[in-house]
């Protein structure tokens, strides 16, 4: 047993809220690194479904403790709001919440911005919730955020507030995307949700580390997926932070060093949410059925999302970036009543196989992918909480994946319900939340 990250492997989506939520009980500390409110993971318990978006999933085992890290960037409204509708559903939140000091505030201004920079003419839409997710990062990298601690340093804030707000209200109107703001009563909104906050934020950092060295284990959770990493994605249809490995240390502040297991979570299939390429996408009426089977629509925007087959060079690239241990694969039901389910097993690029990942959106998009087709199983898995009870042809299809993308499938899921989970007895992920 060790710190472990749980991460999404492919486009994001693959479910990782329930799969945080089913481990979390086993560790004592679950801490995010990295989004914003633009990131939703759902989970159901019995006939309750929570939608979280910033709180990481573990807050909903009773006396876990709950880490927001620095790496997020935090609208403090929807994050209040976020609070307000667990606590009213029977989740005890303020008092096992810790949110980072240095953690980037987000404003309004923020999704002016996104949304007007989406629409601007000429610019290529990359698909985005526009909650301002992206500027707050811009700010952030072009040293001229608002961090929580600012935030909470009343009159600092007030003067840091006034004098970024009159950049952006210029930056604006010469690009010709203001749209008029209450500056002052927005100030004023958030030295009142400062003082809701204040008693939650601490070093966050400091709290993790000396966690570690006492003795407790921490679970780090992703939000997003590697496919949306800003440095290892489809670049520039990606979000604007980590969402691979790595930003588990960048953002909580805890060394790689401490961290000891990487488990990546994937969809039996895969999808994708906005604009941005798509190798496997089924295109045709397959496409729509995989969507109402599985249910594809955002947690957060309710937007349909793209579907289609297995990516194994795409996860083998994932697994490559991230080091997993061990990969959890999610909505295995979804695929019960396929005939044949085509799994990509490579691409081609005119004639040339394509062997490893191009690094521009312009290659991606030449590719054409190399199916092989696994029997399907024409079976109900819904439920099922053993390998063994699996159809046949259902766990040779999990072998197929397992042995095409050189990772090990330690944990499927078969339905939304912690109950509907297989841990495979012997599994380097058994070991890892043992």
């Amino acid at each position: 047993m060790g710190n472990v990250i749980i991460l999404g492997s492919q486009w994001g989506d693959e479910g990782k809220g329930k799969i945080v939520d089913l481990f979390s009980e086993r560790f004592d500390i679950v801490a995010r690194y990295q989004g914003g409110h633009n990131a939703g993971h759902t989970v159901f318990i019995g006939d309750k479904k929570f939608v979280l978006k910033l709180i990481p999933s573990g807050i909903l085992r009773p006396g876990k403790k709950a880490v927001i890290g620095n790496g997020l960037v935090i609208d403090p409204a929807a994050l209040l709001s976020e609070i307000e509708a667990l606590e009213s559903a029977g989740v005890e939140v303020t008092g096992n919440l810790s949110i980072s000091n240095r953690a980037h505030v987000l404003f309004p201004s923020h999704r002016m911005l996104e949304k007007m920079s989406e629409a601007r003419p000429g610019r290529v839409s990359i698909g985005t919730t526009s909650r301002g997710i992206g500027p707050c990062y811009e700010d952030k990298m072009g040293r001229r955020g608002v961090r929580v601690a600012d935030l909470l340093d009343t009159a600092f804030f007030r003067s840091q507030y006034d004098s970024v707000m009159q950049e952006k209200v210029t930056l604006a109107k010469a690009f010709g995307i203001y749209e008029e703001l209450d500056l002052g009563r927005i100030r004023e909104e958030y030295e009142a949700l400062a003082e809701r906050i204040r008693p939650m934020v601490c070093d966050t950092a400091l709290l993790l580390n000396r966690a570690i060295r006492g003795g407790k284990t921490v679970l780090f959770e992703g939000a997003q997926g590697t496919m949306l990493d800003v440095d290892h994605g489809t670049y520039p249809f990606v979000t604007s932070s980590s969402a691979s490995a790595g930003g588990a240390s960048t953002g909580t502040g805890v060394p790689p060093t401490r961290i000891q297991g990487v488990i990546g979570v994937s969809k039996a299939y895969i999808t994708r949410v906005g604009g941005g390429p798509f190798p496997t996408e089924a295109v045709n009426g397959v496409g729509e059925r995989i969507r109402q089977r599985g249910n594809e629509f955002g947690a957060v925007t309710g937007r349909p999302r793209r579907c289609g087959w297995f990516d194994v060079p795409l996860l083998r690239y994932t697994a490559e970036i991230n080091g997993f241990d061990s990969l959890v694969v999610t909505k295995l039901d979804v695929l019960d009543e396929f005939d044949n389910i085509p799994v990509c097993v490579g691409y081609q690029c005119g004639k040339q196989e394509v062997a490893e990942m191009p690094p521009t959106v312009r290659q991606i998009e030449k590719l054409e992918p190399v199916y092989e087709c696994v029997p399907g199983w024409n079976a109900s898995t819904f439920g099922i909480s053993s390998f063994d009870d699996l159809p046949i042809k259902a766990q040779e299809y999990l072998e197929f994946l397992e042995d095409r993308t050189g990772v090990e499938i330690g944990c499927i899921s078969t339905g939304p319900e912690r109950t509907q989970t297989i841990i495979r007895r012997g599994s380097r992920l058994e070991k890892l939340i043992a």
